[in-house]
């Protein structure tokens, strides 16, 4: 295997090893429980055997494609977050009944998934022009310092490309799956369905904010297209495909994960507000600035206009979509969210989703201890945290055996 190194950003600062063959084997691919131990880091060593291949390959083509493009998509997706994705698809095939026949194969989907989520990103960063990502410079601003004399059109060009390559490099990995032919046939439907609901709630995110039309009922269908069932809902029902699921275990994993991915978007939709910037990793406040179509926003209408709160109309009329803001006039955005009651309606039904979603997870015949972690997983989505005393139980059943075990 090649050797790998850290290749410097055109910020000055050091990109991480693109493999991991200096000495850290990760875990086997052949065993299950070594995966349960860390499934981010299992998920991330299985990207850098399959990145460090392609990379090499791109390179070879030639070397300013491979620096400037491939690189690029590399350090973009080995920096990437929580892993959330992979550990609910993951956590969903465990507790669905999973074994060690096909975790070679669960692993490699796990990691288009985060190949898919570069994709979606990257693309998402050119289309709302944001400067940050992660809390650090979006790749095509990172691209823009790197060559700053050949204009924004190119950096975010060449921000498309790289959002293009990760989308290819993620259906190669579905596409050769070694997987029976059900299985592989279940996953890859799945896969195609989930593409192009990402792609509807993307455009109708765009069409609302170019129309400025949005009803709370429409706000709700774009976060669903775009987020719930691409960011929880599908990663599940992937885990639960490769797992063999019976039907009724897929359906009730379908619905948690349909209430927990709605919970997840509308806590973003308040995070994007009235959250800090060190702990979103983006500007507070883009999402005003931009005229997203938002939940959140929308009901803030619909309650303004209501009760005849023409001073909350005017205000949002004159800020949601206008671009550039100052503090005082975003601070005057909040306070409408807040006096008409949107933002606790909003708290308060992210609260009850994620009930839910808990709820329906528990009607289910899972596997423990990863049905446990899979709870935790949807209740972290959900933004309702994780419960002690259903964390301590979950510890309890593991150390003692009970209910169906893990193989």
């Amino acid at each position: 295997m090649r050797t790998s190194r850290a290749h410097d950003t055109p910020d000055g600062t050091r990109r991480p090893p693109l493999s991991s063959a200096e000495g850290r084997p990760g875990p086997p691919a052949s065993r299950p429980a070594a995966v349960d131990a860390d499934v981010p880091a299992a998920v991330g060593h299985c990207l850098e055997q399959i990145i460090d291949e392609r990379l090499a390959h791109c390179t070879s083509l030639d070397t300013v494609f491979g620096e400037d493009l491939a690189a690029r998509l590399a350090a973009f997706t080995l920096q990437g977050g929580k892993r959330n994705r992979p550990q609910l698809l993951w956590w969903s095939f465990r507790a669905a009944g999973g074994d060690s026949r096909h975790t070679a194969a669960v692993l490699r989907i796990a990691a288009a998934l985060e190949l898919l989520q570069t994709c979606a990103l990257v693309h998402d960063d050119v289309m709302d022009d944001s400067a940050l990502r992660r809390g650090r410079p979006a790749l095509h601003s990172d691209v823009g310092h790197q060559y700053p004399a050949a204009g924004p059109d190119f950096a975010k060009a060449a921000a498309i490309l790289v959002g293009d390559l990760a989308l290819a490099w993620a259906d190669d990995i579905v596409a050769g799956a070694a997987l029976p032919t059900p299985v592989a046939d279940a996953v890859r439907e799945l896969w195609r369905v989930m593409r192009t609901e990402m792609v509807a709630g993307q455009y109708l995110d765009l069409h609302g904010q170019a129309t400025a039309v949005s009803s709370a009922a429409r706000a709700v269908r774009i976060a669903c297209l775009k987020s719930a069932l691409y960011s929880v809902e599908r990663p599940m029902l992937l885990g639960a495909a490769l797992a063999r699921a019976d039907a009724r275990t897929t359906r009730i994993l379908s619905a948690a994960g349909r209430c927990a991915g709605i919970a997840f978007q509308l806590r973003d939709d308040l995070h994007g507000v009235f959250g800090a910037p060190h702990a979103t990793g983006k500007p507070s406040g883009d999402d005003i600035r931009q005229g997203k179509p938002t939940y959140l926003v929308a009901l803030a209408r619909a309650r303004a206009g209501a009760s005849g709160d023409t001073e909350a109309l005017a205000v949002l009329g004159g800020c949601v979509g206008a671009g550039r803001l100052t503090e005082g006039r975003l601070a005057e955005v909040r306070g409408v969210l807040e006096r008409t009651g949107a933002r606790k309606v909003v708290e308060r039904r992210a609260e009850r989703l994620g009930a839910r979603s808990v709820q329906r997870l528990a009607s289910a015949a899972l596997r423990e201890p990863a049905a446990g972690r899979l709870r935790e997983l949807l209740r972290a989505a959900a933004g309702c945290g994780v419960d002690p005393q259903a964390r301590a139980a979950d510890n309890r059943r593991e150390l003692q055996g009970t209910g169906r075990g893990q193989r």
